[in-house]
């Protein structure tokens, strides 16, 4: 996972196994890809590790990169991410019917008994039936006289499962049911969030004691 760290003003790049045991971490300073490639290199060839499979955040790009450099390597796109982007765009309280039934939907993702056909029929029906011509719908924006859609942000939540759907259901194919591949970053994250609270306490400290303590802390 990538993470940016405040009062460091660097990124951090930082890998984890299944049993959340951190394996390397790299110091970036902008989130180009070419880190991420140089890293996951590393660590096969120095590390000797190998990739079974990846659950990533969903950052632009990175499904692409990792598909390239490991073609038969499966690939599940963290569910609680998608999630947060589809209610970043409905809002938690939505206002149209439609905002309120993809929010009723994507909260059936990381549900158990949510199975890939279900959601995707689901998702289908809202999309191609019953709001297919709700989001066509356009209106004049009066500020520069130009015809839009009148629903952008639902019709970009809409993209964003579309675009997404190959990889929220990795880790329930029957293929790869013995990898054991987590459906969240939530090994990260939460590892993340117990690393930030401790680094708070010790706002004073330079930029690059911060860093050191941020690698001491998020390997133990």
């Amino acid at each position: 996972m990538l993470l940016f760290l405040k009062g460091i003003n660097k990124g951090k790049y930082v890998f984890r196994t299944n049993n959340n045991k951190t394996i390397y971490v790299k110091d970036i300073d902008t989130e180009k890809l070419v880190y991420l490639e140089e890293s996951l290199k590393h660590i096969e060839s120095n590390l000797n590790y190998t990739f079974n499979s990846f659950t990533i955040d969903g950052r632009k790009g990175v499904i692409q990169l990792l598909e390239r450099l490991y073609t038969n390597t499966p690939i599940q796109l963290c569910q609680f991410h998608q999630i947060k982007i589809i209610l970043t765009y409905t809002t938690k309280n939505p206002k149209t019917e439609c905002g309120r039934d993809l929010k009723r939907l994507i909260l059936t993702l990381t549900n158990k008994c949510t199975t890939e056909y279900n959601f995707i029929q689901d998702f289908e029906y809202l999309l191609n039936n019953k709001y297919k011509i709700f989001l066509k719908e356009k209106t004049i924006n009066p500020l520069n006289n130009k015809t839009e859609y009148t629903h952008k942000r639902l019709r970009s939540a809409f993209r964003s499962i579309r675009t997404n759907l190959p990889y929220l259901f990795t880790y329930k194919k029957e293929e790869y049911k013995h990898l054991k591949i987590p459906n969240t970053t939530n090994g990260c994250d939460g590892k993340f969030g117990r690393v930030k609270t401790k680094l708070k306490i010790h706002t004073g400290l330079k930029v690059e004691r911060r860093s050191k303590m941020f690698d001491k802390l998020i390997n133990n």
